[in-house]
Order: C-alpha cells, then sequence, then structure tokens
C-alpha cells in the first residue's frame, strides 16, 4: 500500500521530493521483488498517482483475499538528523510521542481531505470483533519482528525498531498489518539516498 497520493502529497523532503512519489515506486521495487517467488502473488493499493482514502485501502485488501497488508511511508521530523527505518504495528497506545504524532498525522489526512469516514473504527465493536483484532494485532506484531529481523541484516539504514501507534490503515480485525517508514524525507542525506535506485532495491 503506497500512502499518499493524488491531492495528499504526503511529506515534502529536502530536495523537494514528495512522499507520494517515494513510496509508489518503492512499492513498485517490493512487489518485484515479492513476486519472484512464485508462492507470493504482491497487490497494489495504488497503481498511479491518485487518492486513496484510508478505509479504501484495507478494503482493496480484504477484497482481493490479501494474507497481509503493507503500508509503505516515509517520515518526516522536526530534528533534521532523524533518520531510519521503524516498523510499526497497531495498538491502543502509541509506544513514543512522536509515534502519536506521526499517527494523528496520517489518520487526519481524510478529514483534511473531506473525506468522510463512514464506517466505524472496528476497535469500538463488540466483544467478538475485539478480540478477532487482538489476534491480528499479535499477528501483526510478529509480521513486523519478523520484517525487523531481516532489516538488521541489510545495515543499509539504522534501524529505528517495532513501534506501536493506532494508525487508522491497520485496524484491521482479520488481516495481519504493518506500517514501514522507509526513511526520513526531513533529513537531506536520507533523501538523497532514497532518491537512489540501487538503495532502495537493496534495502
Amino acid at each position: 500500500d503506497p500512502g499518499h497520493g493524488g491531492k495528499d502529497p504526503g511529506a515534502i523532503g529536502m530536495l523537494g521530493t514528495q512522499e507520494k512519489d517515494l513510496t509508489l515506486k518503492f512499492s513498485f521495487l517490493l512487489a518485484d521483488a515479492l513476486n519472484k517467488n512464485n508462492q507470493i502473488n504482491a497487490i497494489l493499493s495504488r497503481t498511479g498517482d491518485y487518492f486513496l482514502p484510508l478505509r479504501e485501502r484495507t478494503r482493496l485488501a480484504k477484497k482481493n483475499k490479501a494474507d497481509i497488508f503493507v503500508s509503505i511511508h516515509a517520515d518526516s521530523s522536526k530534528n533534521k538528523n532523524a533518520n531510519g527505518v521503524s516498523v510499526f504495528s497497531l495498538s491502543d497506545r502509541a509506544s513514543d510521542k512522536e509515534a502519536q504524532i506521526l499517527a494523528k498525522r496520517e489518520n487526519d489526512v481524510d478529514n483534511m481531505l473531506g473525506v468522510k469516514n463512514e464506517i466505524q473504527d472496528l476497535i469500538v465493536y463488540g466483544s467478538l470483533i475485539k478480540m478477532f483484532q487482538r489476534e491480528a494485532m499479535n499477528d501483526s506484531s510478529l509480521l513486523a519482528k519478523n520484517i525487523i529481523s531481516n532489516l538488521k541484516k541489510t545495515k543499509l539504514a539504522l534501524n529505528r525498531g517495532h513501534r506501536f501507534a493506532g494508525f487508522a490503515v491497520l485496524k484491521s480485525y482479520d488481516m495481519p498489518s504493518v506500517l514501514i517508514e522507509i526513511g526520513f524525507l526531513s533529513n537531506q542525506n536520507e533523501e538523497k539516498k532514497m532518491l537512489n535506485n540501487r538503495y532502495m532495491k537493496d534495502l
């Protein structure tokens, strides 16, 4: 799931790179790599520069009977030296203040762009749904840990570890879901790295 798109550019880097373009580029590279395994069929939520509401992204995953959902983003921080890759899974409570602010910024996109959220938050539904979601959250946490374990092997970027926050796009009750921040566009050196195809492929 390439984050942002269309009228929602996401973060904008020091060199003018738009998050929506970077996430799409990386998602194509990731899908190509995954599809080399004949047991995997990677499907993109968007294949061009257009806007998708947050809930539509997870609807598409469910429509295609996805086993897992991976949302790709590029981070931004007031700290221009902040760098590295973070892997998030859903939690009722954010792991840190930065994660809380990031989740709020991502979740507010639909409201800012005038999208009516007709679906209530699944996390407040009945006990049966909560039970299913708790299982999905546990599976999501395991998926995040596996991704981080593999990231450690590349040593290409600082590994910021497994973090937690209430991202709306991760609130599926029947599908393990993670959000990966592939780097910081607010850090000019990291932005340059992410514009390099070889770096992105190796990541």
